[in-house]
């Protein structure tokens, strides 16, 4: 299918969100719920968690099973790895990402929030809020996931008491005003018996909100984009080695955020030159713009020395160009921690650098946000600012502003691992 330039398609409406929460809240199987109530899911699936449930002396169709693929995970009833899972309605497409509730995972939970749109944080209603149920709260305020939702889970458990949802509820919403939740919508549900998961229960009548998946397709995403600040960071440069079209100089990426126009004026990074776009190319042709998170090929007017790791940006709209960082890390390796002094390599959008840490400001409990100015290093799990110097500049922004060129990934050389995950809060 050709798309014409004056008239582009938009795909289908995409939200990413993650769970979040304490152990045993239900996570698993709100998604299995969600999953098997929407009929998302095959029939051969369902028969195999059929089978396993009654294997295990289960007395019903132990739903949790359908994101729980792991045999410790089956065995101790547990989520240990961030699983994914993919499904639509007729109105929108989703991913969702079912993160761990152990506080020995918390990365693996930063890891399923990193990308998401919103945030499912459940709470079992015979517990109310617990430690972990606020840390991961805190969190997703941390990697500024603009959309929360409070589930109220196991409301079969409290006879579906209206006095135990508000109780909760109230506590959560001051909870939550601490840390710049801009949005917050609270739910009460039963994921084991579906109600309010994806219709609205007859149990609780007091309830005049919508089911949780009627709120999943109708929440508002467009908006959080960032369609003011331009960045495009260059990922490949396309040359075809053929006679024909010899002169052709594409450079192919993602787009981070802004909108891309043929005949915008446009500045490349680090070297500061400018240009036009003369064209903006998909595999299914020109197209008239390009938003986030749009894949395609930009064609300059003019021959620059343009390479992979650069950024086209607006000339009166920079991102920072510097080398001395400072950010919120997130520290992921078990067996070294991060310490004042240590080497690495830094994976920043399409650009790759190397770093020394210069210093650790303070380490952050995020149970109480006590800030351990004292701190000399950064364990597995744990959270703190710290002050990086890059060996090649870096092309940022503060995470607050953009996810994408706010955010990076530490590497450990010798291992080629992931070790950490960055947020950055200022650049110079």
């Amino acid at each position: 299918m050709t798309i014409s330039p004056e008239a582009p398609t938009r795909a289908m409406d995409l939200l990413r969100f993650a769970t979040a929460g304490s152990v045993d809240d239900g996570k698993s199987t709100l998604i299995g719920r969600l999953l098997y109530d929407s009929k998302s899911i095959f029939t051969d699936q369902l028969e195999a968690v059929e089978a396993v449930s009654r294997s295990r002396g289960d007395e019903y169709t132990n739903l949790a099973l359908l994101t729980d693929g792991l045999r410790a995970e089956r065995e101790q009833g547990i989520t240990i790895d961030v699983a994914y899972r993919y499904f639509a309605t007729p109105r929108r497409k989703f991913i969702i990402a079912d993160t761990p509730g152990h506080i020995q995972y918390t990365r693996n939970m930063v890891t399923g929030a990193s990308t998401a749109d919103l945030a499912l944080i459940l709470v079992d209603a015979r517990k109310g809020l617990l430690e972990q149920s606020r840390r991961h709260a805190f969190l997703c305020s941390l990697l500024r996931v603009p959309h929360l939702v409070l589930c109220v889970n196991k409301m079969d458990l409290v006879d579906y008491s209206q006095e135990v949802f508000e109780t909760i509820a109230d506590e959560f919403t001051s909870f939550a005003a601490k840390l710049e939740v801009p949005d917050l919508t609270v739910v009460p549900v039963s994921a084991l018996r579906g109600d309010n998961i994806v219709s609205r229960s007859e149990n609780m009548p007091w309830y005049d909100g919508p089911s949780l998946l009627h709120h999943l397709e109708h929440v508002h995403i467009a908006s959080d984009r960032n369609l003011v600040d331009v960045r495009f960071p260059v990922q490949h440069v396309i040359r075809p080695q053929s006679t024909v079209v010899s002169d052709y100089r594409g450079y192919a990426g993602q787009v981070a955020s802004g909108v891309l126009k043929p005949g915008d004026e446009v500045m490349v990074l680090p070297s500061g030159f400018t240009s036009t776009i003369a064209s903006i190319e998909t595999a299914d042709g020109p197209i008239a713009e390009a938003f986030p998170p749009m894949s395609v090929t930009v064609r300059l007017a003019d021959e620059l020395d343009v390479s992979r790791g650069d950024m086209i940006c607006r000339p009166n709209n920079r991102p920072t160009v510097g080398q001395d960082i400072e950010a919120m890390v997130c520290w992921m390796d078990e067996s070294r921690p991060l310490t004042v002094g240590g080497k690495y390599a830094i994976k920043h959008t399409t650009r790759s650098a190397r770093a020394i840490v210069r210093g650790i400001q303070y380490r952050l409990d995020v149970n109480t946000l006590h800030r351990d100015e004292c701190a000399s290093g950064l364990a597995l799990n744990e959270i703190g600012r710290v002050k990086l110097r890059t060996t090649v500049p870096l092309l940022a922004d503060e995470y607050r502003r953009n996810r994408t060129t706010g955010g990076f990934i530490i590497i450990d050389e010798t291992t080629n691992r992931t070790v950490g995950a960055g947020m950055i809060i200022e650049a110079s």
